[in-house]
């Protein structure tokens, strides 16, 4: 069972100086240590969330996203930042509507619905005003920082991977190196279902700590190797309402990307106890090894 995470005093002190006094306080973290999230609900029964922040970066880049990126999804879309505490790392954001996706037991035709509205919204984000001469330089290096990043997660993955799978990830990365020209953007950074917020009211995206700029394609790498992976309706959805389908480089890139997620994974998921990741990362990589090396 998980750890209730307290609520650290100087925060909510300071969460108070702009909402007013906080009557109740629910961890809203995910499974995750370095995840801390909190919901405050105030006297008038008005609710807003806390997030401390798991490192100075995710800060910087969360800010920043909230300020300069997020505003494109349009109104209800999102969280809205309230205000910011760069001495605690926190952020004090308004509630979106909605419930996180994988908890409503939805229909199928209720998941292509929500597929095809965080295709629109990933569109709106990818699309998010013209990229600064800065940002665009980071963005057309990711692909290239990525397989740099190959090496890095096989040392930590050691033997949870035999000699063939760490040829075959290799062999990825270096591929990744020649895709050639691909669409660049600002990308949410962890697009996947826990992230998207739907009801009634409408769908929401939430959590942009990992918002940055990028090849467009990085965002599509958790949905391809879960969701559209097993449901191949719920990528059409998707792309449809993203407005294109991927150009060729996109889905070589696509490819790549997904075994060096797989070794991510299998490098981070067992070192955090964390069933579910470990398992994707095991999968991908068993696919991969039966489809290009039978």
């Amino acid at each position: 069972m998980r750890q209730t995470k307290p609520l650290p005093t100087a925060v909510r002190r300071w969460a108070e100086q702009r909402i007013g006094p906080v009557v109740a306080v629910r961890d809203a973290s995910h499974d995750w240590h370095r995840s801390r999230v909190w919901e405050l609900t105030g006297e008038g029964g008005a609710c807003w969330y806390v997030k401390v922040s798991p490192s100075v970066r995710f800060f910087t880049r969360e800010t920043r996203a909230y300020r300069g990126v997020v505003p494109a999804l349009g109104h209800g879309r999102a969280p809205r930042l309230l205000d910011g505490c760069a001495d605690d790392l926190a952020l004090l954001l308004t509630m979106a509507p909605g419930a996180p996706v994988p908890g409503l037991g939805l229909t199928s035709a209720q998941w292509r619905t929500v597929h095809a509205q965080a295709g629109m919204l990933c569109a709106r984000l990818h699309e998010a005003g013209a990229l600064a001469p800065h940002d665009r330089a980071e963005a057309a290096a990711s692909l290239a920082a990525a397989a740099d990043g190959a090496e890095k997660y096989l040392g930590r993955a050691g033997d949870r991977l035999s000699g063939n799978e760490q040829q075959l990830v290799r062999d990825y990365a270096a591929r990744l190196r020649r895709v050639g020209p691909v669409p660049l953007g600002y990308i949410h950074g962890d697009n996947q279902p826990r992230n998207w917020l739907w009801s009634p009211a409408g769908f929401a995206l939430v959590d942009f700590e990992r918002t940055r700029p990028a090849a467009r394609v990085q965002d599509l790498v958790i949905l391809a190797v879960s969701e559209w992976l097993d449901h191949p309706d719920r990528e059409q959805a998707f792309l449809q309402a993203y407005g294109r389908e991927l150009t060729g480089a996109e889905r070589g890139s696509l490819r790549c990307l997904t075994a060096l997620d797989a070794v991510n994974c299998l490098a981070w998921g067992p070192d955090n106890d964390h069933s579910e990741v470990t398992a994707r990362g095991r999968r991908t990589l068993d696919r991969l090894m039966k489809e290009d090396r039978p």
